[in-house]
């Protein structure tokens, strides 16, 4: 692939015009690049990222042109983009394919930890480029968790001593070559994408790909709980360490006497409290053994990940709770997108469960949803497009009822619900078929919460931070 450092003058094209394809095109210019950009929206829909773009960036807007492609020195594409004919028509003629993600990292001289995996890798990037910030080295925490890498190419956090803390999606590591992670976490692999790969074989091996570039002289956390993750152990060329919140470790991460046991390979066991307020549930303590074996094997001290980690708060829409009354507190796990994050939510939860779900099916099966719920499950709402097949599963365990609306979820919801229950909205699927997104979901479940609690007889009540 042609370098970064030797873009002047070369045909950069950026396909796709979202977040990382405007970092891509920024970065591309500023390295003295022709860059143009193709997206099949047009310029009036994509007019804020426009008007973002640097000057003499060509577009190209609503369609793509193949010879634009065939005659590129080098493609970046975007994470969400599909495989396209322009695309297939450029490799074929030898034009170089790489992601945001790739380009960037060419430029990064920071040590590097990357976190991939179906669900938790928000929370555990999150976490972890907590831990470092409190180091007092320059960190930038981001990629698929909202920053693009790109954007922290040129800043402190980037040159030597300082750390990147990098969330990686599998669509991103579709392109990764040379990414080469000091440190690299894989959370698990649960069924997603499905509706973009083939079978979740596919699916593994694009996760495992956060490895591909790897040493023996760099580091691998896998959460050997997850028996994909397990599977995956005897090809990784890195130095393995264990986390596990089911079993005692000689060394790595574990559950033990309610603590947080981490022990480096040659050092000492210690001991962080597994009792904190933005890590709720066993996945959470399985997300925060990863960030802080990650941060300490980067070079965290004790102190710094103990403080960190009680700092630590829940981020939006991951197991947020919005309010509780009449004994029945109410949670919005909008970002709960897959069957797999919904199950690893509800393991071990420590309350009896009404559980909202459904709208746009993602491929996959829901019977591990049903396991789950048969453990933990009061009762069932479920919307969307989805909701027939869910509730198929699910009325086999608990009793389901059908929603028109969220609002009408949130009602049937509470009637189902019995004191120290918790209605937890945790959907397994997209949000596109009544929403703009999972944030517009969790927007409209919290405001019929709100007027529920508001609405209750005379309680005790506490109701926590709108958004």
């Amino acid at each position: 692939m042609l370098s970064p450092f030797l873009l002047a003058e070369k045909k950069v094209l950026i396909v796709g015009l979202g977040r990382s394809g405007l970092a891509a095109a920024r970065l591309s210019a500023a390295r003295g690049a022709r860059v143009t950009v193709t997206d099949t929206r047009t310029r009036e829909q994509l007019a804020g990222q426009v008007s973002a773009l640097p000057s003499g960036v060509t577009l190209e807007l609503g369609g793509h042109r193949t010879d634009s492609f065939v005659s590129a020195d080098l493609i970046v594409l975007s994470p969400g983009v599909p495989t396209l004919p322009e695309i297939t028509a450029a490799r074929a003629a030898g034009v170089p394919v790489t992601g945001e993600l790739e380009l960037a990292s060419r430029l990064i001289e920071a040590t590097v930890i990357a976190i991939t995996g179906t669900n938790g890798k928000s929370t555990t990037t999150t976490l972890c480029g907590s831990i470092m910030k409190t180091t007092g080295r320059a960190t930038f925490a981001g990629g698929n968790l909202g920053i693009p890498l790109s954007e922290a190419v040129g800043t402190p956090a980037a040159a030597p001593g300082g750390v990147c803390v990098v969330e990686l999606s599998s669509f991103q590591l579709e392109t990764a070559e040379r990414l080469r992670p000091q440190v690299a976490v894989l959370l698990n692999i649960t069924a997603d994408h499905l509706d973009r790969y083939p079978d979740i074989e596919a699916y593994s091996a694009a996760k495992a790909r956060i490895f591909s570039a790897q040493t023996g002289g760099d580091f691998a956390v896998l959460n050997v709980d997850d028996a994909r993750v397990l599977a995956l152990l005897p090809s990784v060329p890195s130095r393995v360490v264990r986390v596990s919140t089911r079993r005692s470790l000689d060394e790595g991460g574990w559950v033990e006497g309610g603590a947080l046991c981490v022990r480096l390979p040659g050092g000492p066991c210690e001991r962080y409290p597994a009792d904190v307020p933005g890590l709720y549930g066993r996945h959470n303590q399985e997300n925060a053994l990863a960030a802080m074996v990650a941060a300490r094997l980067a070079g965290a001290l004790p102190a710094e990940v103990r403080r960190a980690l009680l700092a630590f708060r829940a981020l939006p829409h991951r197991m947020e709770l919005v309010g509780e009354a009449r004994g029945v507190a109410y949670f919005d796990d909008s970002k709960g997108t897959n069957v797999g994050a919904v199950v690893a939510t509800l393991s071990g939860f420590p309350r009896k469960v009404v559980l909202i779900a459904g709208g746009r099916d993602k491929g996959g099966s829901y019977e591990p949803l049903g396991a789950a719920m048969n453990e933990v499950g009061r009762g069932a709402v479920v919307i969307g497009e989805a909701a027939n097949r869910i509730e198929a599963v699910l009325r086999q365990v608990v009793p389901v009822e059908v929603a028109a609306t969220m609002e009408d979820a949130v009602v049937r919801a509470a009637l189902m619900a019995r004191t120290g229950d918790a209605v937890v909205l945790s959907p397994a699927c997209s949000s596109f078929d009544m929403f703009r997104n999972y944030e517009h979901r969790a927007d409209v479940f919290r405001a019929a919460v709100g007027k529920l609690l508001a609405e209750s007889t005379p309680q005790p009540i506490v109701v926590g931070a709108q958004r």
